[in-house]
């Protein structure tokens, strides 16, 4: 099989998206590489991008990552996950990495190759989240450290080294507190329900019970199994009839889509430059006989809230600035902007330079004196002339707090915003890139919208379906990415320029957006994420709210504002212009004017990298409870 591209990793990226598909026993599903955090799309798989140099770090990366989602694929039912998920914050994310280490360690046992790629993923992992520094259970996170516990114990292979260190800080805690529960949770792999409650009993047995919430295996009560009983029946009968399906689906790969593959892992060999390889990318041969994927039921509209509904998501999209515009559109827009830029110049080079000398000054590296190893300090020596007796004093550099940070910016790009506002907001962001970038602070830029005025396909496809009441959400969502967290300023610069484009502003479905950059987010390596929002008011889409009650909107946003500060995991803040936004965001600010935007964003941003970090908790929970009584 010959490929002609000018890149040569394409070859390799082919190869690999059949491998994974294959993996994951679904031929359709869509396999892409990009500088986003890789993750779970609406259509397929995000994968790490693969660079033309193709390091053997890049490409067991991939490998691993690849690996990780399509053993997921095939072994997890987000049915059965959401029936045994627990209540509770940390009994949840417990379970939720046990779930990831059942998928994993049923491809690692299999296939050796698989398992070598995760452990690279693994590796890298560990690296990015510092888990080698990692020095007490304060800093370690119990439920990163259970799903390392059970993978090591199922399929025996020894972990990486950040890992490891990452579980010998709570080994002890879980040897004295499960037993032999662990050693039985590795029997039955491929049943995910029984797995489920045996992880329930260990999830108890770390002392979370009180967060599992209600025994989803509990009996029903006698009026309600009468018609279960008729649902099994139904299924039984079912079962019966799919019998000759059910056995074409345990063959794993037909003949000649095998050879196919074999052809393809052996060009991805010749292109890794490692002479290893082919060992693991023949791996796949040994797959025959893993049993099928469970059936997934397609993942809600919302996690905040279980009761949001969305009439269709076939037209929403998430797309970047590029996808939006060519090139010359973009620089021709771009140009615009920085014409709206000049007579502001003055005033934003000043916020920006203050911005950043206020950053640099907390980057300062500090001292710690008196400490018994380190490095000596001359400035004490003194006492040790005064008084032979007196120990020799070291000092410790601290590393500054912030380094490790990743920055949101979540724009509202709706019709309201359109002139001044959107130019400031444009101007706003630009401006945060460039100086978050100089103090080494990552920045992502996106952007939220709906493809048309008025419902757009959504309400025709509703207009043709008979006109349901209360549909949900009624309008296509057009999410936009204008710059990646890990894409430098100056490859993004020009499409900010895109906001200025006319007709891009539409409607604001406040929820969803924020539940994705959320989402987004959450997935990068980062220790310290900040979710920063400019909005000029509350969700609007009139073919929504014409045939909803008229707060589904505004609710949504606020559960998943409640969601996110309940989670902690990201630090959220919002800048209303125009609009309070105080009664949404425990922490916000309401400006009245779009110059002010600017000022606004840098003081915000720098309070909160001076700010101790116990002061923002306090202040986060008194304006929560100011905007509990308002609401």
């Amino acid at each position: 099989m010959t490929y002609k591209s000018d890149n040569p990793a394409d070859p390799f990226k082919k190869a690999l998206g059949e491998a994974t598909r294959a993996l994951a026993g679904q031929d359709e599903i869509e396999v892409t590489y990009s500088a986003d955090p890789p993750g779970r799309t609406n259509t397929g798989i995000r994968l790490p991008q693969v660079s033309r140099r193709m390091t053997r770090s890049e490409v067991m990366l991939a490998r691993g990552t690849a690996d990780a989602y399509a053993l997921r694929e095939r072994f997890h039912s987000d049915t059965t996950h959401a029936r045994y998920t627990p209540r509770g914050e940390m009994a949840r994310a417990i379970f939720d990495a046990l779930e990831d280490a059942r998928c994993e360690a049923i491809g690692a046992r299999a296939m050796p190759g698989v398992a070598d790629n995760l452990d690279a993923r693994l590796a890298n992992i560990a690296e990015k989240r510092g888990y080698a520094t990692m020095a007490s259970t304060q800093d370690a996170p119990m439920a990163e450290a259970a799903g390392l516990m059970l993978r090591q114990a199922i399929t025996g292979r020894p972990l990486p080294r950040g890992a490891e260190h990452l579980l010998d800080i709570w080994r002890g805690y879980f040897e004295s507190h499960l037993g032999e529960s662990v050693e039985r949770i590795g029997d039955n792999l491929e049943d995910q329900a029984a797995f489920a409650r045996k992880a329930w009993r260990m999830i108890d047995e770390l002392g979370y019970g009180d967060q599992l919430g209600d025994d989803p295996d509990e009996p029903l009560p006698e009026e309600l199994q009468d018609e279960n009983d008729g649902e099994a029946e139904d299924q039984e009968q079912d079962g019966e009839d799919g019998g000759e399906d059910d056995q074409q689906d345990q063959e794993y790969l037909p003949d000649d889509q095998r050879g196919e593959q074999d052809d393809s892992r052996r060009m991805e060999v010749e292109m890794s430059e490692s002479e290893d390889d082919a060992e693991e990318m023949d791996a796949l041969d040994a797959e025959d006989g893993m049993p099928p994927p469970e059936e997934r039921a397609p993942a809600p509209p919302s996690e905040a809230d279980p009761a949001y509904r969305v009439f269709t998501q076939k037209h929403d999209e998430v797309v970047t600035a590029e996808e939006l515009a060519d090139e010359a559109e973009l620089e021709r827009l771009r140009g615009y902007l920085d014409k709206q830029l000049e007579p502001l110049k003055g005033a934003v080079s000043r916020l920006a330079n203050r911005l950043q000398r206020r950053l640099q000054a907390q980057q300062n590296r500090s001292w710690e004196f008196d400490r018994e190893e380190g490095i000596l300090d001359a400035g004490r020596l003194a006492r040790v002339v005064a008084n032979p007796t007196t120990p020799l004093s070291f000092k410790v550099e601290k590393d500054t707090e912030f380094r490790d940070t990743v920055v949101t910016l979540l724009i509202d790009n709706s019709g309201s915003m359109r002139g001044r506002p959107i130019s400031i907001a444009a101007i706003t962001a630009d401006v945060l890139a460039r100086t978050l970038e100089r103090c080494q602070v990552k920045v992502e830029i996106l952007g939220f919208t709906t493809r048309a005025w008025k419902g757009g396909e959504s309400r025709e496809d509703w207009l043709n379906a008979g006109r349901a009441p209360n549909p949900g959400r009624l309008n296509d969502l057009r999410h936009i990415v204008y710059k990646g967290a890990d894409a430098p300023w100056r490859r993004a610069r020009r499409n900010l320029g895109l906001m200025m484009r006319e007709g891009l502003l539409k409607e604001n479905i406040d929820g969803e957006a924020l539940e994705w950059a959320h989402k987004r987010l959450s997935g990068r390596p980062e220790q310290r994420k900040i979710l920063m929002v400019i909005s000029d008011g509350a969700p609007v889409d009139d073919s929504t709210l014409s045939v909803n009650p008229s707060n589904y909107l505004e609710r949504h946003l606020r559960e998943v504002i409640a969601m996110i500060e309940r989670r902690r995991a990201v630090e959220l803040l919002a800048i209303g212009i125009g609009h309070d936004v105080t009664r949404y965001y425990a922490r916000a600010v309401t400006i009245t004017d779009a110059e002010q935007l600017a000022g606004a964003v840098t003081e915000q941003l720098a309070a909160l990298f001076e700010a101790d970090p116990r002061q923002r908790e306090r202040a986060s929970q008194r304006a929560g409870r100011r905007r509990r009584r308002a609401a």
